[in-house]
């Protein structure tokens, strides 16, 4: 992380492309394993969110994805959310094709790859993040993806700085890098840590600058510690990126995106509030609503559990509102929780401020 920057170098909204897509600006809902469904994208998306990405999907599920409502709902996608990015992830070269032939059948607007998850069980696997371990094997899987969609369809990528910190992950991340635009491939976003790092201490947003500087006039998106609007002009104007993916910093705070575009369009990010009581009170009403015309009342109400702990970083009596969730049964107690601890319009609290560490 940078100091703010002055206001001389501030970065301002600018169009995005992506391949054919055209995006009215560079603020972008990243992809969130068992968080980016259609309530949480299009929620952002009404929020400002340029264009979303739907939580990773397994090569294999969609293979035999079935019909079942729950599985299916993991492929919904609504009308004004486009367009859409769909995820893919997995090991083998050979699934890839008929998964990436899936989503474009379930009508996603553009392809992306993912190499950067994490994960402990996704690594076991030889998925996501230790892709970047194997550049033959990525690329080809990139090849193949590319191959088999429209030729008008993006394919983009997702990756990590590499496997840790060595000379020969560095030299690596750069092989995929290089070798996935040769391939095809319309942008990469890249995260600033490492596989090995996974979520702890800070993204490296001096490699996200050398990586940007290296790519030239490539489609880069930047990821990694934007929790607020602040944050979001700080990567733009300290690593030269083309655009930005918001990812934990949207859960439970879709406000992240309209004000990070009105900081962009110049308002001072120290003047933009968080959302009142009513305000966020509205938005969870509508998220309940929008789970449950997809997934039913019963599955809704646990669905929407996780996602409300995050609401509740809103919420100026945080941990209070948060143990309410959680004690949450049915969708009587949830929507009790909302009578009760939303039915005073008080101003909101900054969700990037540092509270109990229960909350999380």
């Amino acid at each position: 992380m940078t100091a703010p920057c002055p206001p001389s170098t501030l970065p301002r909204r600018q169009p995005l492309a992506l391949g054919s897509l055209r995006l009215n600006s560079q603020v972008v809902q990243a992809a969130l394993s068992g968080y980016s469904d259609l309530p949480m994208r299009v929620l952002a998306r009404r929020f400002g969110a340029a264009y979303t990405l739907c939580e990773v999907m397994l090569d294999q599920f969609l293979a035999q994805v079935g019909t079942n409502r729950r599985n299916l709902a993991r492929l919904a996608i609504a009308d004004e959310e486009h367009p859409v990015g769909g995820q893919l992830m997995g090991a083998n070269p050979d699934d890839f094709a008929p998964a990436a032939r899936r989503l474009v059948d379930a009508g996603f607007d553009c392809i992306d790859i993912n190499f950067g998850c994490p994960v402990k069980k996704v690594l076991g696997r030889c998925r996501g993040g230790y892709l970047l371990s194997t550049p033959e094997t990525a690329l080809e899987i990139v090849a193949r993806v590319r191959d088999a969609v429209p030729e008008r369809m993006p394919v983009t990528l997702k990756m990590r700085r590499g496997i840790d910190d060595s000379a020969e992950s560095t030299e690596k991340f750069f092989t995929i890098f290089d070798g996935a635009y040769a391939r095809g491939v319309a942008a990469i976003t890249v995260h600033g840590r490492s596989v090995v790092q996974r979520y702890d201490g800070p993204s490296n947003w001096e490699f996200l600058a050398a990586v940007k500087r290296h790519a030239g006039s490539r489609v880069v998106l930047g990821s990694g510690d934007l929790f607020s609007p602040q944050a979001c002009l700080d990567m733009l104007a300290t690593t030269g990126v083309d655009g930005l993916t918001i990812a934990r910093g949207a859960i439970g705070n879709p406000w992240i995106f309209t004000q990070t575009l009105a900081a962009l369009d110049g308002a001072d990010p120290a003047t933009l509030l968080p959302p009142g009581v009513h305000a966020q009170r509205d938005v969870l009403a509508e998220h309940f609503r929008l789970a449950a015309d997809l997934h039913g009342e019963q599955l809704a109400g646990r669905t929407l559990r996780k996602f409300a702990i995050k609401y509740a970083k809103l919420h100026p009596e945080p941990l209070t509102v948060r143990n309410a969730f959680i004690a949450a049964k049915t969708t009587a107690d949830w929507h009790q929780v909302l009578a009760h601890h939303y039915r005073d319009d008080r101003p909101g609290r900054d969700p990037a401020d540092d509270i109990d560490e229960t909350v999380e």
